[in-house]
């Protein structure tokens, strides 16, 4: 058992009076997509030694936690997110030795590792699956999934009319032993990805087994993938019509968001009290309402739970308060952080999304204006740090990295990309590994080129250039990063202050502080509000007023 980081003084519990407050409140935690962060043995795929050695740039940048993306052993359909064996680590990666001294590092340097954990679903190669399907109809391993007879004549349409969410029937068939058509099985994401029955007390008890196994590794916290899976609604009832993947975030449906999956969240507690030094679980739960989201953080569940409805929101003033509002109102009563995120690895980055007109979602096919997304991303990071609650970076937003909209169709390994009327399947524009140098193979990324293609000039947006380079977007990360810790007004807290701002503008305060934000085209002048502490553009004031430029923050000492 690897050793691991104390809980911080104030880092206390009060669960009876409904309030919690612990490192993860207020902490900036830092998405690693392994595979594109940084390659340690050369051979174009990022890996375990490779985040290893790069974490002192990590603790250099001022987060308090790493996060990283899967690195369990899968035959890679879908990323990773197809686990063979939750207690191994896939070799691109490295073993359980690297893991172990990556954590260790992380420690001895004051960060703390939160691993993704998929519970919702298996590869169709892990030894359950694969014995289900060898043994045949009748096997006790086939109640651990969703396998039901086909309807039909012969078995021959799927059981039910859900629909995958990378597109095509939620439902594959298979093969008997003997080569005659078999029954179905349920899978919500790629045929390689079969969906676990929550139902069976082999899966419940496999799964906490798996979560002490690395708890006893040292790891500070799961990032618990589709958390609003798992439980299926009772009899797998149609949903009586077509293109459901519209209706993702509308509505409760029979396969996501059931109020079953707080049952297996209450246990997990129980599992991380247990250990020492505030371990923590975080949802990825989508759901209708922020206020659906906030029952996965209810005192005896999760800490934290991803804030999508931000994520998607537009660069409007309007929008964003109201977002806002809504986001830290849905969390004040079950006493969870509000958490913000701008970008991850399933979406579109935000430097890209702001570059392009509002409305075309989270999946976004063309560059835009380069330097208006980079300028209106630069000022929505200092909204996102300055806001009350605990914020999420994904690998490379600190650099301005835009999306790669132009990669080949031969170059894409997105598996939904392949599936006709599901997602977009444009994710790994999103997951080019980021530069590091200005030149040299894969810019630094390692010595053997990169595993997504990097477009030219990806070596002027590397750390090497951005790294003490006045006005960067690296170091305007470091410096807002480094300003939310000193200042006692950022960092954790419910609740803003809302000031007076013309149309198009933003502006609140916090004890001693005041954050104003113009989200129009056009510069704005407005009172000064104290004294200039960052902004993500250069601003003069001129005696009692300043000039806001267009797509600007401000932060401001009061």
């Amino acid at each position: 058992m690897t050793q691991h980081l104390a809980a911080p003084s104030t880092g206390t519990s009060d669960e009876a009076a409904g309030h919690r407050t612990g490192w993860w409140q207020d902490a900036v935690i830092y998405q690693v997509y392994p595979r594109s962060f940084a390659d340690g043995n050369g051979d174009g795929m990022g890996d375990l030694a490779g985040v290893r050695g790069r974490l002192p740039y990590l603790k250099e940048l001022g987060v308090d936690a790493v996060w990283l993306s899967p690195f369990y052993a899968s035959p890679q359909a879908d990323a990773g997110y197809d686990v063979a064996d939750y207690r191994a680590i896939d070799p691109m990666f490295g073993n359980l030795l690297d893991a172990d001294a990556l954590i260790r590092d992380a420690h001895d340097l004051g960060l703390r590792i939160i691993v993704d954990l998929v519970p919702n679903h298996s590869s169709d190669q892990h030894e359950w699956f694969k014995r289900a399907l060898a043994e045949g109809p009748g096997s006790a391993l086939r109640d651990r999934y969703h396998f039901r007879p086909g309807k039909g004549t012969d078995g021959e349409l799927p059981p039910n009319d859900w629909e995958s969410i990378f597109g095509g029937p939620a439902w594959t068939r298979t093969v008997n032993p003997d080569g005659t058509p078999g029954e179905w099985y349920l899978h919500l994401f790629a045929p390689e990805q079969p969906d676990f029955n929550w139902e069976h007390p082999a899966v419940a008890d496999e799964f906490r087994s798996i979560l002490r196994f690395w708890l006893d590794m040292g790891v500070d916290g799961f990032r618990v993938d589709v958390a609003h899976g798992l439980v299926k609604a009772e009899g797998l009832p149609d949903l009586g019509t077509h293109d459901q993947l519209k209706l993702l975030g509308n509505d409760v449906m029979p396969f996501f968001d059931q109020d079953g999956v707080h049952e297996i969240y209450r246990s997990w507690r129980t599992i991380l009290d247990e250990y020492p030094g505030d371990r923590i679980a975080v949802a990825e739960a989508w759901t209708p309402t922020v206020e659906r989201t906030a029952n996965y953080v209810r005192p005896d569940e999760m800490h934290q739970a991803f804030n999508f409805q931000y994520l998607a929101t537009a660069w409007d003033a309007a929008a964003l308060r109201e977002v806002i509002d809504t986001s830290l109102d849905a969390m004040r009563p079950v006493g969870a952080p509000t958490t913000w995120v701008l970008s991850n690895h399933d979406v579109t980055r935000h430097a890209t999304r702001f570059a392009n007109p509002a409305g075309l979602g989270t999946q976004i096919r063309t560059p835009g204006d380069r330097e208006l997304g980079l300028r209106r991303a630069r000022a929505a990071s200092l909204l996102m740090l300055a806001l009350p609650g605990s914020a999420y970076v994904y690998q490379g937003e600190e650099l301005g990295l835009p999306d790669v909209t132009d990669l080949p169709d031969e170059a894409r390994q997105d598996p939904s990309f392949f599936r006709a009327d599901g997602q977009d399947g444009f994710r790994d524009g999103c997951r080019v590994p980021i530069p590091w140098t200005r030149e040299g193979s894969s810019y630094g990324f390692g010595a053997g080129g990169s595993w997504l293609p990097q477009p030219t000039g990806w070596g002027e947006l590397s750390v090497e250039a951005q790294a003490g380079a006045a006005g960067s977007t690296l170091e305007l990360y470091r410096a807002a990063i480094a300003a939310r810790r000193a200042h006692p007004g950022l960092g954790a807290g419910a609740d803003v202050r809302w000031l007076d701002a013309p149309a198009g503008l933003l502006s609140f305060a916090r004890p001693g502080f005041v954050c104003t934000v113009n989200t129009t085209g056009a510069p704005v002048r407005i009172p000064v509000q104290g004294t200039v502490l960052l902004s993500s553009a250069p601003v003069e004031t001129d005696g009692d007023t300043v000039e806001l430029p267009a797509d600007t923050t401000v932060w401001w000492t009061v």
